[in-house]
């Protein structure tokens, strides 16, 4: 079969095609063979020598005050509506509104003259009692009158005291005194209003102390004592109140997660008010040497945590107890001294004994 002039040209390109491409493979690949043992040992070399740029903290002691906030409501130590136990007449009123008055001041006396005559007249009765007792008991030396009737007339006698005393209670409840020293609220009545044990005359409040109310999350429930001081402000003032929580709240809120505490708060001169709004703090520790480090600086693991300090400029894995947080910094109960030099940044790249060279250093 003949061979074609169009046949022959495709194997001279093919052919050529190839010498081609040999030649550029053999000289790329003497390339590297040349290159080879010159990377290898610049990679060898510059494993051993590689330093990473880190930013770095000196450990020293600072003062450590932990302290959470809460929004809480100032309240009277102890308040009362006066209202009448019975219903009755006001004939006269003893207070002015706004005012301080003591315990056992007459407020309010209502009318009473029915209660009287009616007492007057048991008082009577039971004299003419005791009178025929007396008879009857010397009568009964003698055998005149039986024990029976002896027995009557001494329960009548009986009788009558127990009338007397309950008119002489609701006598008492004629007037109307301050169960306690305070401060006096707005009048609503009049002398000679019609009042019964539904009408409110007027409110008793103790201003001095004052209860504040206030609720804290759950998590801070065993941190917090009695006996623990809080400092708040009030709308409106800038200077800063003090006061002591002395009742917590066994139960937690199950809406809220939170516990209710209660404080006193002294207020000699009546500068704060029941109702006020207050921001309180409670500062939960106060530790003047405690070791603080940036936060981004721990470690944390499955059975511990750790943190990289320099040592003679290299790296050195230390494993640490933490203990209280701030929003930028940890406490270091145990693991690091003052002075240790802590890397902040570039921590995951960090090996053990890899040298350092810092960025920065506070």
């Amino acid at each position: 079969m003949a061979i074609t002039k169009k046949t022959v040209r495709s194997i001279v390109i093919l052919a050529a095609a190839g010498i081609v491409i040999f030649l550029v493979y053999k000289k790329i690949a003497g390339k590297k063979s040349a290159e080879g043992p010159a990377a290898s040992t610049s990679g060898a070399k510059g494993g051993g020598a590689k330093t990473l740029l880190t930013d770095a903290w000196v450990v020293k002691t600072s003062r450590l005050d932990q302290s959470i906030e809460a929004s809480g409501t100032l309240q009277s130590n102890e308040e009362v509506e006066v209202k009448p136990e019975i219903n009755g007449r006001i004939i006269h009123l003893y207070f002015k509104e706004g005012t301080t008055v003591r315990k056992g001041d007459m407020l309010v006396k209502l009318y009473d003259e029915d209660l009287k005559a009616q007492l007057q007249k048991l008082k009577l009765q039971q004299q003419l009692a005791k009178t025929t007792l007396e008879r009857q008991e010397n009568l009964l030396k003698i055998n005149g009158i039986s024990q029976q009737d002896v027995d009557v007339t001494r329960n009548q006698v009986s009788a009558f005291g127990a009338d007397m005393d309950y008119t002489q209670t609701q006598l008492q409840k004629t007037e109307l005194r301050a169960p306690f020293s305070g401060k006096l609220g707005l009048r609503n009545v009049s002398e000679g209003a019609i009042v019964s044990s539904a009408t409110i005359i007027t409110t008793l409040q103790q201003i001095d102390p004052l209860k504040m109310d206030f609720s804290v999350a759950e998590k801070y429930r065993n941190a917090i004592k009695n006996g623990d001081q809080v400092n708040f402000y009030v709308a409106g003032d800038n200077k800063e109140y003090k006061g002591s929580i002395y009742a917590i709240d066994p139960k937690i809120d199950l809406t809220t997660r939170t516990v209710k505490l209660r404080a006193i708060v002294p207020n000699n001169n009546s500068v704060l008010f029941p109702g006020s709004f207050a921001k309180v703090k409670i500062v939960l520790k106060d530790l003047p040497d405690a070791l603080m480090i940036p936060s981004q600086a721990v470690i944390p693991g499955t059975r511990d945590k750790k943190v990289i300090i320099a040592n003679q400029g290299k790296a050195k894995f230390v494993v640490v107890e933490t203990g209280l947080r701030t929003e930028s910094s940890v406490q270091i109960v145990s693991g690091l001294q003052p002075g240790d030099t802590v890397i902040t940044t570039g921590i995951l790249q960090l090996k053990p004994d890899m040298p350092l060279k810092y960025n920065k250093i506070q």
